[in-house]
């Protein structure tokens, strides 16, 4: 994965909701999967980006989502739920359910989603520490640390790239400078750090949308579409059920849902019906 980023080709990463998500978008041919806290906490509590995710549920969706594909998993550990000594039970804690990487961010907790209004931050010296103790947990030196900052917000741009140039001093293998508002900062972010660097493109958020090949031509290692899976997904239930309400009925020539065939499909049901075969023996 490591390598994949020092390329620095922009490679375009989606992120899932949960496990089903994130076989779709390994089945699309995608590089890797982002396990998204906020899409996490949107679908599986029905709540905003608010801190309202727990690292134990993190942990469980990291660990399906291992389970279905063999891309590697890339972790939103939201501020890695505490201090410096949290940080480093949230690493051992995510490595063993199967990430490849995680990425910890320097606001306060509880967080706010990266693209809200009124986010609160660390001492740099704090989140320092914490990518320190990262570090430090981590098994393999192949699971990756993504120190991500949401100073711009709150500090302005020159101290947001100050400040990970500490996160790279204190070990971050990616840095991840949130919710840059110009295409001039956004293309200054790569320039000015020495490690590889993730975009977040959300879709009706603050960061301008740029192409793919724009931001691989800036330098970017990672383009991450943290949640357009999930915004479609709204959306196609949307469609789904307000025609279901208005026509009372819904069969697989509707072009707004997927067919039972593909569901099937998708859930790998033909491997599993072959493994009970094999092992339901004489009937």
């Amino acid at each position: 994965m490591h390598a994949k980023l020092k390329q620095r080709r922009g490679m375009l990463v989606p992120g899932a909701a949960s496990a089903l998500a994130a076989l779709i978008i390994e089945d699309l041919g995608f590089e890797a999967v982002y396990l998204t806290g906020a899409g996490a906490t949107n679908s599986f509590l029905g709540l905003p980006d608010l801190g309202f995710i727990t690292l134990t549920e993190i942990a469980q969706h990291t660990a399906a989502i291992r389970e279905v594909v063999n891309i590697p998993v890339l972790v939103d550990a939201e501020t890695g739920f505490g201090n410096a000594l949290n940080v480093r039970h949230c690493v051992r804690v995510l490595e063993r359910a199967g990430a490849d990487a995680i990425q910890i961010e320097d606001q306060v907790m509880p967080k706010k989603c990266g693209h809200f209004s009124g986010k609160s931050i660390v001492r740099p010296e704090e989140m320092a520490g914490k990518i320190k103790a990262a570090v430090d947990a981590r098994d393999s030196n192949d699971f990756l640390i993504i120190a991500r900052t949401d100073a711009v917000q709150v500090e302005g741009f020159e101290p947001a790239i100050e400040r990970v140039q500490q996160y790279i001093e204190a070990g971050a293998d990616v840095t991840f400078v949130e919710a840059p508002e110009g295409v001039e900062e956004i293309r200054k972010i790569p320039q000015r750090l020495s490690v590889p660097q993730v975009i977040n493109i959300v879709v009706g958020g603050k960061t301008p949308v740029l192409a793919q090949d724009e931001l691989a031509k800036m330098g970017f290692g990672l383009v991450l579409y943290a949640n357009v899976a999930l915004q479609g997904a709204v959306a196609g239930m949307q469609a789904a059920l307000k025609q279901l309400k208005t026509n009372g009925r819904m069969d697989e020539t509707a072009a707004v849902v997927a067919s039972f065939a593909e569901r099937q499909r998708l859930v790998k049901k033909a491997f599993f019906d072959e493994l009970d075969g094999k092992y339901a023996g004489d009937k």
